[in-house]
């Protein structure tokens, strides 16, 4: 989740599942008071859209992913039973990410990087203002996304880093969807999968 002075927020990625996931997101938002503007794919896993329809319904906001991933996300309702997540709830789509389309919410913006590998539709989020990178599943701490999903590729998961993140400035926060922070120089130098050496 993202917010700022304003109390607007967007939400990325929700994994909220079952219910005390779920409370533990509302509870926050709402001690808070804040005003959930929209809910932001950075792709389609199952592990990233369970909590989309939950969080559309609850707060009457809008849906937005990158539209190569919206196979991704129609496939989530046929296989989410074997991942023993019956309830999944299926959600509509508002709207679609471009690549260079600037995001504002609050006193907040952010670029839209298209960096598809891991999931076809993959995107992250730059603010550029606060050095920062909402990397999604696409650059973790010394490693990289997984590629054998359908839709993956490594080939194109490195072009993408090497194009897309590895051309931000050293000190940018990354904020993966798992694992702990890093910075774009780090990896830089020391990722074993995509680094570039000192």
């Amino acid at each position: 989740m993202l917010f700022d002075d304003t109390k607007e927020c967007v939400i990325i990625d929700p994994g909220c599942y079952d219910q005390h996931e779920k409370d533990t997101l509302t509870d926050f938002i709402d001690s808070n008071a804040l005003v959930v503007k929209a809910i932001w794919n950075t792709h389609c896993h199952i592990d990233h859209v369970l909590g989309n329809a939950f969080l559309k319904f609850k707060y009457k906001t809008q849906l937005y992913i990158h539209p190569k991933d919206e196979p991704v996300l129609k496939a989530v309702k046929v296989y989410a039973p074997n991942y023993g997540m019956a309830a999944y709830q299926e959600a509509e789509v508002d709207g679609y990410f471009e690549e260079g389309q600037t995001l504002t919410f609050g006193n907040q913006v952010l670029d839209v990087l298209f960096v598809p590998g891991h999931a076809p539709g993959h995107v992250a989020f730059y603010n550029k203002a606060s050095k920062m990178l909402i990397a999604g599943d696409v650059l973790f701490y010394n490693s990289i996304g997984r590629t054998d999903l359908p839709g993956g590729n490594y080939e194109t998961l490195v072009h993408s880093i090497h194009q897309k993140l590895f051309t931000l400035p050293d000190d940018v926060i990354v904020y993966p969807g798992h694992g702990p922070e890093t910075s774009i120089g780090f990896e830089k130098r020391t990722n074993p999968f995509v680094g570039l050496g000192t």
